[in-house]
């Protein structure tokens, strides 16, 4: 501790702002030095020349308490840097190479919330957020007493909704492209898959409606089923919801339905 303070004394860290200075430390054969020196960038929030300095130094203190606190600080700037990627890497590594560390548990976390961060929005491809899903299942089958459980949880919550949404989205995509019969069996797996989901009221509004315009452009043997399958979504809808803003409309849809039906009869 001692020595470190007549580094820290003797360097005058102000003056490392300089770029002539901090060239000199890049290239100082002094580990030792090179070392505190980073870690004063780290703790002042300079985490580029932090970086830098710390890139230099991993091999020289791999597996060694100074090692330790190198791998899980680069994690750490790459994370205030916002580079989500490269940040997840360092912190996947570190629990690695470091398993036993008092910061083992934290770095487990924050490589999985690294992967949320990278989750895009609904519309887009989602490999990003199963590998989040996967990551947060795995640190809370490790870690099942974490004080970050809770936060875990809302995390992996928030990442199945957006797949819920996406799965959603494209069942009104077929719908919208006329593809009455994969709109359908999207509809109906999508109730299988999320039993509690939250879009229960618009796909029982959603199924009320493919079900009419399927059974309208199909051939006559098939119409009579499809048109008995609206006139049970609509049921479905006002049993369920009472007090549906579709009701008005399912209602009416329900009504054309049971009109054309009694040409079957």
């Amino acid at each position: 501790m001692k020595n470190r303070l007549l580094i820290l004394l003797s360097l005058g860290f102000i003056a490392f702002s300089s770029c002539n200075d901090f060239n000199r430390m890049v290239k100082s054969t002094d580990n030792e030095m090179k070392y505190e020196v980073a870690m004063d960038y780290y703790d002042r929030g300079d985490y580029n020349h932090a970086l830098q300095l710390f890139d230099l130094l991993q091999a020289s203190f791999r597996n060694t308490p100074r090692g330790e606190a190198i791998t899980y600080r680069t994690a750490q700037c790459y994370y205030f840097q916002e580079d989500y990627d490269i940040a997840g890497y360092y912190y996947n590594r570190f629990t690695q190479t470091y398993p036993f560390s008092k910061d083992a548990e934290k770095a487990a976390f924050m490589s999985a919330y690294c992967s949320y961060k990278q989750s895009p929005e609904s519309g887009l491809d989602q490999t990003n957020t199963f590998t989040a899903i996967k990551q947060l299942k795995g640190f809370m089958e490790r870690y099942p007493n974490s004080d970050s459980l809770d936060r875990a949880n809302h995390l992996l919550t928030n990442l199945n909704d957006k797949l819920e949404e996406k799965d959603y989205n494209m069942c009104r995509l077929f719908y919208r492209m006329e593809n009455y019969s994969a709109a359908i069996t999207s509809f109906e797996n999508m109730l299988k898959k999320y039993p509690n989901t939250l879009h229960r009221e618009e796909i029982l509004y959603d199924m009320a409606k493919t079900y009419y315009d399927y059974a309208e452009n199909s051939i006559t043997e098939k119409q009579r089923e499809r048109y008995e399958s609206c006139v049970e979504q609509c049921n479905a809808l006002s049993y369920l919801y009472p007090n549906s803003k579709y009701l008005q409309e399912t209602n009416g849809i329900a009504a054309k339905a049971r009109k054309k039906l009694e040409n079957f009869k």
